[in-house]
């Protein structure tokens, strides 16, 4: 019989040879994530709220842009997240992440059509719609925004996720 201690050496020699010592580099979307991305879930279903209609607007676009906001839309997926933001803006052609990088802090808010998504199922809904606002702060726009909100028919919850 043999040792015990060379049973245990030749189980790690097993299990290491089983392990890559350069393990694959992770797998990377294709699809580059928007500066501003939001998600949704229905606490009253306990899973994520899809086909959620959602406005993104910048409040204080730089006026050569629009004297008013400047409106982005997009829906949430089956996952409850909004991935991509279409211009809706009359005035620019321009994606976020071009009007997201330019200079100065920008003053932001999101609408969530929570009627229609409640709507759909028969649901009366105290709110109609959910809008969060928030500033991305000039010196700070190296990082991502994320805003989840947490929703049931009679009430939601919202922060600063990662």
């Amino acid at each position: 019989m043999p040792h015990p201690s060379s049973q245990a050496a030749q189980r790690i020699e097993a299990v290491s040879a089983h392990l890559s010592p350069n393990p694959p580099p992770p797998t990377m979307s294709t699809e580059k994530k928007p500066p501003i991305t939001c998600h949704v879930l229905d606490t009253s279903l306990g899973r994520p709220a899809a086909s959620i209609p959602v406005t993104l607007t910048l409040h204080n676009p730089p006026s050569s842009l629009s004297q008013s906001g400047l409106t982005f839309t997009g829906t949430t997926n089956s996952d409850g997240r909004v991935t991509s933001w279409t211009p809706s803006s009359p005035f620019s052609a321009d994606g976020l992440d071009v009007i997201f990088k330019r200079a100065g802090d920008q003053r932001y808010s999101l609408t969530f059509d929570t009627e229609s998504y409640f709507g759909e199922r028969d649901v009366k809904t105290f709110f109609p719609e959910v809008e969060v606002k928030f500033v991305v702060r000039d010196d700070a726009k190296a990082e991502h925004y994320h805003v989840p909100v947490l929703l049931s028919p009679f009430g939601y919850t919202t922060y600063r996720g990662s």
